[in-house]
């Protein structure tokens, strides 16, 4: 096993958990900063990568196309000689945060909902 490339395919793990958590947390912090009043919240950068980032994946779903942080954490455990998840305890539930077991359109439906509801908070939060 090449401790390296495990490391790496942590690394890109991480990343990809950091990537889900700032769509994910970044709407719902919207939302909050709305009713509190939040000026950063109307930040058009953030709202603009944060929109960008939400539409990427929705496209990918429509597209039928596999994340390329999950394929290059699959090749690189691959090249390490890992058949199956093997490591921490941390690594083992953010593995399980981002990959669980359903139906394509399954996948596609709770993006494209997702992204609707990060459209919407243009509408309702509006940037500056």
């Amino acid at each position: 096993m090449n401790t390296i490339l495990v490391w790496l395919a942590n690394v890109v793990l991480l990343l990809h958990v950091s990537f889900v958590a700032f769509v994910v947390v970044g709407l719902a912090l919207v939302y909050v900063g709305y009713f509190f009043d939040w000026h950063w919240v109307r930040s058009r950068v953030f709202r603009l990568v944060h929109l960008a980032a939400i539409g990427y994946v929705v496209v990918q779903s429509w597209l039928g196309v596999i994340c390329p942080l999950t394929v290059l954490e699959m090749k690189l455990r691959a090249s390490a000689g890992l058949d199956t998840y093997n490591g921490s305890f941390i690594q083992h539930w953010l593995q399980s945060l981002l990959y669980y077991s359903a139906p394509d359109w399954v996948f596609i439906l709770v993006y494209s909902l997702f992204g609707a509801l990060v459209a919407f908070s243009w509408w309702l939060v509006r940037p500056r």
